[in-house]
């Protein structure tokens, strides 16, 4: 039995080179197909466009030849792969635990269904095996190889069907994505929903039917960009298709569970989902607000409940009379509570008591006592001690557009041998029946904002403005954008702009003439205000501050 376990294990690591030495050719073929396409794109005789035609021809039939030759040892691997599992299982080594049998060689053997997000092994293979994965799986290696060329410096769209998987894995690491409706829009959409809905009209059975007057409304939903820096191992690049895939869907699934999850409570509205709460807090109707959506309602002072300084019993009946703000006329009645761990376990120690058998017991074990719903623990940077926000979660609209892609960032870790890659979904969303929720705190009122990342690739903002001695009127601000200077003590001044961010590039327009930052301008003396103009630039944003400058003549 030890020789026949050698001979498989050989065999293995044979055909494994032989696939590597397979999979190493998938770059030469990316670039060759983005030659072919420019080839293409560039022929203009018959002559050319028939030569073409034959290199085209000739690359189909290589390139199907290449996949059919790396599904085939990919089949002859797992087929070794899973007799010698079977082998090591029935012959454990003397003097090994358990655990240490899940261990050969340097690889760890685990069940299949656990290892690739519920498929078998058919059905893993059958999503390896698409085209379509298989292209996707072989330009990331191309990026993470630095083979920009090969993709035209493209992002990379992410498969359907790679979509799906990354969908369900944000549901795992997500606590509220699977609480809300979500729906799959293809751009910007609205959303019809029932404005109100009459009673029916009990009559006789044969007798003429009453006419229901019923009202619908719309909600809006736009396409905002969610993502972050995902760093892959570079020997998970070379590894087999299913690692790579492993590690990218599970990276993604974290970073977006995570960002959806503040989003939904606390987004702002602004290139992000508006968040329950952030909509509750709201005491004015926005200026932006649909003019066909549902009558807009001051919830500010009836939903934001403060529980007051209240233990055991009494708080549970704050809690439950808080409770009772939120409507569910438009739910199917299904209610969860969003809370820190703090939080939870205040609430927890709060419903102990003493039962027949005198131990001590919660009343409260993953659910709200008395009033019903699941409890979703967040962490504390999402929402803050004392916090409960929650109600019925199907009156949550959240959107999820088409689009999500994947591209390399020049990013690198050296010391970790790590590539970076940028991963990106698309998400809006909004409490469609806001009235269906509510928030609430102990003893305070309850926080009604929470702190993104910032976004600093698309930050064009300056942090400070120098223009020699002068004085800037009014005093340099951000967020300010028009300045004077009504009387310029010199002929000429140094401009210093100093961006935020320091990826940002600053230019200076004066006089018709444009300057690189830090300048020394000189002012026209005719005591008329001229313009100096200041412009940032920093990813898709852009923003422009302006000083009118006025030099005495003479």
């Amino acid at each position: 039995m030890a020789l026949k376990v050698i001979m498989l294990r050989h065999s293995i690591e044979k055909k494994k080179a032989e696939l590597e030495q397979l999979r190493a050719r998938d770059a030469e073929f990316i670039t060759r197909e983005a030659e072919l396409e420019a080839a293409i794109n560039e022929a203009e005789t018959e002559e050319q466009e028939q030569a073409v035609a034959e290199m085209v021809e000739q690359f189909d039939t290589e390139k199907q030849a290449h996949e059919a030759n790396k599904t085939a040892l990919a089949g002859e691997i797992e087929g070794l792969e899973a007799d010698l599992s079977e082998i090591e299982k029935d012959s454990p080594e003397p003097g090994t635990s358990p655990a240490q049998q899940e261990e050969r060689n340097g690889e760890i053997y685990m069940d299949t269904r656990k290892k690739f997000f519920g498929m078998d092994m058919q059905q893993r293979d059958a999503f390896l095996a698409r085209t379509d994965v298989k292209d996707f799986l072989a330009h990331v290696r191309a990026l993470g190889a630095g083979e920009k060329r090969a993709v035209n410096g493209a992002d990379l769209t992410i498969p359907v069907v790679v979509l799906d998987l990354i969908r369900e894995n944000v549901m795992e690491y997500s606590k509220l994505v699977r609480r809300v409706r979500l729906r799959t829009v293809g751009g910007k959409a609205r959303q019809t929903i029932m404005g109100s809905i009459p009673e029916g009209v009990w009559t006789e059975a044969c007798a003429s039917l009453n006419e229901l007057d019923f009202g619908f409304s719309q909600v809006e939903v736009d396409g905002y960009k969610v993502g972050g820096i995902v760093y892959i191992c570079k020997a998970t690049l070379e590894d087999s298709d299913i690692n790579l895939a492993v590690e990218i869907i599970t990276a993604l699934g974290i970073a977006i569970g995570i960002a959806l999850d503040k989003a939904i409570l606390y987004g702002t509205g602004k290139k992000m989902p508006l968040g329950i709460v952030t909509r509750l807090a709201q005491s004015g109707q926005p200026s932006d607000y649909p003019a066909n959506a549902r009558p807009w309602q001051n919830l500010s002072s009836t939903n934001m409940v403060n529980l007051g300084d209240k233990h055991g019993l009494e708080l549970f009946q704050a809690i439950a009379t808080a409770a009772g703000k939120a409507k569910g006329k438009y739910s199917r009645g299904v209610k969860f509570w969003a809370m820190n761990e703090t939080t939870y376990n205040t609430l927890l120690v709060e419903a102990m008591s003493i039962n027949a058998s005198g131990a001590i017991v919660s009343a409260q074990n993953g659910t709200m006592p008395v009033i019903g719903g699941d409890i979703d623990v967040l962490s504390d940077d999402i929402i803050a001690d004392g916090n409960i926000a929650g109600g019925y979660g199907d009156l949550y609209l959240l959107a999820e557009r088409a689009g999500s892609s994947f591209e390399r960032s020049d990013e690198y870790r050296f010391a970790d041998d790590l590539v970076a890659f940028k991963g990106t979904a698309q998400y809006d969303g909004e409490p469609a029946i806001a009235e269906g929720f509510v928030a609430m705190a102990f003893n305070a009122s309850p926080q009604s904002s929470a702190v993104f990342a910032g976004d600093k690739a698309n930050d064009a903002s300056l942090a400070a403005l120098e223009i020699g001695a002068e004085t800037l009127s009014p005093g340099f601000n951000a967020n300010t954008f028009a300045y004077t200077i009504t009387s310029a003590a010199q002929a000429s001044d140094n401009v210093n702009a100093s961006p935020a961010q320091p990826t940002a590039k600053v230019t200076l327009s004066y006089d018709g003439k444009n300057y690189p930052n830090g300048s020394t301008i000189k002012w026209k003396a005719d005591s008329s205000a001229h313009p100096l103009t200041i412009t940032v630039s920093n990813g898709t944003s852009k923003m422009v501050y302006t000083v009118q400058v006025t030099k005495a003549s003479g």
